[in-house]
């Protein structure tokens, strides 16, 4: 399959702290790879490192064998990566099926003279991108709440309609942050179903996550980071055994 995500040597330090040093991993085309650790350990940093909403100190990230670190966010997201944040990042005064339209139309980009003359096929490629909204909104459980004011959501519902949008989008890699934070167990489960499905769709898996049960159970391979460097990198049935690792986790549930 290849490497679709290389990390390479990457550091990043804010003062004295060094959020992240020398991480070094790849990313396996159509795979789940998760990446934990205790809080502070660098999880969210390595993520906004990856999609150029900071710069790294030193070291390089390659998307499909391309380097990211001079890029802006909006490129990086064009090239095919999509993520969802720990706080969703949605627009409030919009209904929910407004907030995967905007996705839709951001990747498909309408011309503006269509736009404006409203003509025919303009109609016509708004009633597909309607319908295709509709799809993403099914596929995470969306579809009954889709002309509700997106600020009236829940928080399970909200990361359900963070990821909705991420989809819509149609990455190549999508970087998940904590998306089963704040769901039921149902909710988890339905969850774990829909990520499950995503490699076949040819969408890879980046993901941070806080559930250990839920992700040990889903990813192929995991990373372990600890006060911004990896300590262990390997299946999830070896992480689990691996001593540092137990050592980091202690007085922690680590599956």
């Amino acid at each position: 399959m290849g490497r679709i995500l290389e990390v390479r040597n990457l550091s990043k330090r804010f003062g004295a702290l060094w959020a992240v040093r020398d991480l070094s991993f790849s990313v396996e085309r159509g795979s789940l790879t998760a990446l934990i650790g205790p809080n502070g350990s660098g999880k969210s940093t390595t993520f906004n490192l990856i999609c150029g909403f900071l710069s790294p100190d030193q070291g390089e990230v390659l998307f499909e064998g391309h380097p990211l670190s001079a890029l802006p966010p909006e490129n990086i997201a064009r090239l095919g990566i999509a993520r969802t944040f720990q706080t969703p990042q949605i627009f409030g005064h919009l209904s929910v099926l407004e907030n995967v339209l905007l996705a839709i139309y951001q990747r498909r980009r309408p011309g503006l003279w269509a736009s404006l003359a409203r003509t025919p096929g303009f109609f016509r490629e708004e009633k597909r991108a309607r319908e295709e909204a509709f799809g993403y909104l099914e596929k995470c459980s969306l579809a009954e709440e889709a002309r509700k004011s997106a600020r009236d959501l829940p928080l399970g519902k909200l990361r359900y309609l963070e990821l909705a949008r991420a989809l819509a989008l149609r990455p190549k890699l999508l970087l998940l942050d904590e998306v089963a934070s704040g769901l039921s167990p149902r909710e988890k489960e339905d969850l774990a179903a829909t990520l499950k499905g995503l490699p076949a769709e040819g969408i890879t898996l980046f993901w941070v996550e806080h559930d250990l049960h839920l992700l040990m159970g889903l990813a192929e391979r995991v990373i372990v980071l600890h006060q911004g460097t990896k300590i262990a990198e390997g299946d999830p049935h070896a992480i689990q055994r691996h001593p540092e690792v137990i050592r980091v986790y202690l007085g922690e549930e680590l599956c």
